[in-house]
């Protein structure tokens, strides 16, 4: 648990199941926030199953007790090293409030404690509000990857960590 203080209110980050209830419902919300920014509800590159090994971690955000964000990170090994790691359903239900920017540098401290030398993650191009928010947090576009080369819709960004 990790408690961050957000003007008066508390915020907490609590490493979970991707299948518990309220990472159901936050997932299920950014899946729905996406198929209208996009067109696409993202979830076909993501399933509980890939954030279930000991190099991934899932997180809900609570604000004052409610649910109000969540993240994971999962192992991105595509060049056999396994030093990268992939950020994958970053949702905050408030944009503006700090919740998304507290996930991102738990998942990005948990990703260099596990031994992960770089974060990867995709977004659309079209999903602005993402992609000024991860140029914002220090990444850096990078050639599409994986399912998401030959995709001119996706843009990929890259971030090496501490």
């Amino acid at each position: 648990m990790n408690p961050y203080a957000m003007s008066t209110l508390k915020l907490e980050l609590i490493e979970t199941s991707p299948e518990a209830p309220e990472a159901l419902t936050l997932v299920h919300e950014l899946s729905l926030r996406l198929g209208a920014i996009t067109g696409d509800d993202g979830r076909k590159n993501f399933s509980a199953g890939s954030v279930q090994s000991p190099r991934a971690r899932f997180v809900v955000a609570y604000l004052d007790g409610e649910p109000v964000g969540c993240g994971a990170l999962r192992p991105l090994d595509l060049d056999g090293h396994g030093h990268v790691c992939e950020i994958k359903r970053m949702y905050a239900r408030r944009a503006g409030a700090g919740v998304g920017s507290h996930i991102l540098r738990y998942l990005e401290r948990e990703a260099a404690a596990i031994g992960y030398r770089e974060a990867w993650l995709e977004t659309r191009r079209v999903n602005t509000v993402a992609v000024d928010f991860y140029a914002r947090h220090g990444y850096r576009e990078r050639a599409n990857y994986g399912v998401y080369v030959g995709r001119p819709e996706a843009v990929c960004f890259e971030k090496g960590l501490a």
